[in-house]
């Protein structure tokens, strides 16, 4: 995605708006919008994330130890949960700043 250059669309304040409160209630925005959205390295970290998570699984059916599993995982969903906030995040800045 980085060096890809979009024509941006222009939303007006009723759209945003809409786009704003779809996000509030926790909806993914597949709208026109997604167009105008920067979605940084979310794909990658979130590729990532997976392959941890896939690993660990591995793990697991090996009997390597739970206790070891259980806290890599919980630091797996910790950064898929700042991942989130820190998108979301983003999305509201950059369309304020249309």
């Amino acid at each position: 995605m980085s060096g890809v250059k979009r024509e941006r669309n222009v939303l007006n304040v009723k759209q945003k708006l809409e786009i704003l409160q779809t996000l509030d209630d926790g909806e993914s925005a597949r709208t026109d919008a997604e167009d105008i959205l920067n979605e940084g390295n979310t794909v990658s970290h979130s590729a990532a994330l997976q392959s941890v998570e896939t690993l660990l699984d591995y793990m697991g059916q090996r009997g390597f130890d739970y206790g070891d599993i259980t806290a890599v995982r919980k630091i797996c969903v910790d950064i898929r949960q700042e991942m989130n906030k820190q998108q979301k995040q983003r999305r509201i800045t950059d369309f304020l700043k249309q």
